[in-house]
């Protein structure tokens, strides 16, 4: 599965038993929804879930963002439906919950190979308990083989402060540790990774601060529990004017006929690689699938 850059900012959960939510996602700025179908959703409102997801998904076939379907795990008494339920919406992605062996994921794929399921849905795998930070470098080496389908972490931090007793206080510093671990092992396996949710949505500033902090460690966006965190997300882990410019900048450099063939050129008084050169054009790419996402929601 050849990786494309995607916007993933903001990625908001919708409970798939709420009526009213799954309404709404459809006309939020989101760069990505996941219709919920595991924690949100209380037990005897799974099978309804289900329907209800798929009755969405028909009447929307077509959407400007990605969207995932979170299940319940494979081993549970719902996991076979659900992802049943999940390959016949056609989803961008399907996020495993609890995720801590490599297995989890090739269990998952087969599964979906079984039932012909395009080669472009992909799967999201959560960290979120010990074990599964612990064997996240292994989990993550799938993400270089295609067959695997892995393309994301997710972190789940309230289920690593439950089952570790960490304070997710104090600007985190008791569990950056870990999401550096996570971010660590997610980058060498070339997959994007999703910080964990801010749970006071009324406090604002908090908020702002743990987006800033999450794009400072390397994550791509922040998985959200509220619309009103959308926009503050989307800005903080956005490339700003002077960034976008100054990739573009890079990529005219290295596209310029004399330095054909060149791997290193200097640069506003620096010297730049063609390392440099991806970065920029992964910039590029973002930002004008934001862009064209932004366009396509001014029309609607």
């Amino acid at each position: 599965m050849k990786k494309i850059p995607r916007p993933r900012r903001s990625v908001l959960y919708v409970p798939a038993s709420n009526p009213k939510a799954l309404q709404k996602s459809v006309t939020l700025a989101a760069d990505a929804i996941i219709y919920d179908l595991e924690d949100s959703v209380a037990p005897e409102a799974k099978e309804a879930a289900r329907e209800a997801l798929r009755t969405h998904f028909r009447e929307h076939p077509i959407a400007s963002r990605e969207r995932i379907i979170r299940i319940n795990s494979l081993a549970s008494q719902w996991g076979s439906e659900d992802i049943l339920a999940a390959r016949a919406c056609n989803p961008d992605a399907i996020l495993l919950p609890k995720v801590e062996h490599p297995r989890d994921v090739i269990e998952a794929a087969n599964a979906l190979d079984e039932t012909d399921a395009a080669d472009t849905l992909a799967l999201w795998a959560m960290i979120e308990t010990p074990r599964g930070i612990l064997n996240a470098d292994e989990v993550a080496q799938l993400g270089s083989h295609s067959s695997a389908r892995l393309a994301c972490f997710v972190v789940g931090s309230n289920d690593i402060a439950r089952e570790t007793g960490v304070d997710l206080g104090g600007d985190r510093k008791f569990l950056i540790p870990w999401l550096m671990q996570i971010v660590l092992a997610a980058r060498a396996g070339g997959l994007d990774i999703l910080d964990g949710v801010y749970n006071d949505f009324a406090d604002a500033e908090g908020f702002k601060r743990e987006c800033r902090q999450g794009a400072a460690m390397g994550f791509d966006g922040k998985t959200l529990i509220h619309p009103s965190q959308i926009e503050t997300a989307n800005h903080a882990f956005s490339a700003s004017e002077t960034e976008i410019a100054e990739a573009r900048a890079i990529v005219e450099l290295f596209m310029r006929p004399e330095n054909a063939g060149k791997g290193v050129l200097p640069f506003n008084g620096r010297m730049v690689e063609r390392l440099h050169l991806a970065m920029a054009e992964t910039v590029l790419a973002k930002a004008n699938m934001i862009a064209t996402s932004d366009k396509d929601r001014e029309t609607r």
